[in-house]
């Protein structure tokens, strides 16, 4: 089975410039937790609702002002529609994230494939429950 076959299609994004307060009521309005973020023309990066919340406001950043690029993740794990399901659910674990970034065949952004994506639609319960396992695994918190 390939990842075209459980990804969700089209994925909203966010300029790098965009203001994290914008972001934030995108998220809102799509009911998601992440954005892949654009910067002239590229993939630059992610942002997610608890970059804004740990990286910007616990630091008290100004998020009327503060632009997405300077608190995103700029390391994007993606995988192609064309890929294996299992090569995709191997990337998460190793990654440890719940949700890629999808691409085509020429490197644009298609959709992206999380872990409810394998849940729901790979009919295959076991995989679905090794990526939750390792993605839940517990952090040990610093002091």
């Amino acid at each position: 089975m390939n990842v075209k076959e459980i990804m969700t299609y089209s994925a909203e994004t966010i300029e790098s410039q965009a203001t994290l307060v914008e972001a934030a009521q995108k998220m809102k309005q799509l009911d998601v937790g992440s954005l892949p973020v654009w910067e002239s023309g590229e993939l630059a990066g992610m942002i997610t609702d608890r970059d804004i919340t740990i990286r910007a406001v616990a630091q008290g950043k100004d998020v009327n002002q503060t632009p997405v690029r300077d608190i995103m993740t700029p390391q994007v794990f993606y995988c192609y529609e064309s890929d294996d399901v299992h090569e995709a659910a191997e990337l998460m674990e190793e990654k440890d994230i719940r949700r890629l970034v999808v691409l085509n065949d020429n490197n644009e952004l298609v959709g992206y494939c999380s872990l409810a994506d394998f849940a729901v639609k790979s009919r295959d319960e076991r995989l679905a429950w090794q990526i939750l396992e390792k993605v839940s695994e517990p952090a040990c918190p610093q002091r």
